[in-house]
């Protein structure tokens, strides 16, 4: 019987970015997804929950998602799995991103582990496979639970939309062929959590959505 993964969903910075805590029912092993900021908030959801926190994980280097990922690395005393290299130059300029956009302490991150495609990322007793899906930005990546059908996909796809392209990096083609040829084909009844906004599944995506028409 394949470990249960749970998530909680906590709306951080002014960009409503849905940092994740993600956990496996059977440990209680858990690990942050996208700590973009809102520490206090994170935490309180780690205490909620009742769970350890074995990483962090970033599905992309964007201020909103890796903000405090420094800071609650620090904090934790746990590693730093993901993005793709590619976005290493996102994350050495955090702090300058910051400034620009009001957001006042966040600190340049390298990762203990990027994360490639075909690599695997494990909480707990979950196995989740790497996907990277650049567009969003160069080092967006995916995590596709394929026993429990779910996916965690940063910006790369929302309910009825998909991740802007207009920032530093960012390329509308290679964005959605990333979402044609990764996530598409996973199935129908996977479900997502996305960057912002609400869950959806790739089933009511590939069906509804203006932008993969």
């Amino acid at each position: 019987m394949p470990s249960t993964p749970r998530a909680a969903i906590i709306p951080v910075t002014p960009f409503q970015q849905n940092c994740t805590l993600l956990w496996c029912e059977a440990t209680k092993r858990a690990a942050v997804v996208d700590p973009g900021g809102d520490l206090d908030r994170i935490r309180a959801a780690i205490m909620q929950a009742g769970v350890s926190v074995e990483k962090i994980l970033l599905t992309h280097g964007h201020i909103d998602h890796a903000g405090g990922a420094a800071d609650l690395r620090d904090a934790l005393k746990v590693p730093v799995e993901g993005p793709h290299q590619a976005d290493k130059p996102l994350l050495d300029s955090l702090p300058e991103t910051g400034a620009a956009y009001g957001i006042d302490g966040a600190k340049a991150i390298t990762p203990d582990r990027w994360l490639s495609e075909g690599d695997t990322v494990t909480v707990g007793d979950l196995t989740f496979d790497v996907l990277h899906c650049p567009g969003h930005s160069p080092g967006s990546v995916v995590l596709v639970s394929r026993d429990a059908r779910f996916a965690q996909v940063g910006d790369v796809l929302f309910r009825g939309s998909v991740g802007r392209t207009d920032l530093p990096g960012g390329d509308h083609a290679a964005l959605i062929s990333s979402i044609k040829t990764k996530l598409l084909p996973l199935g129908d009844d996977v479900a997502f959590i996305p960057g912002h906004g609400p869950t959806s599944t790739i089933g009511q995506e590939r069906l509804s959505n203006p932008f993969l028409r």
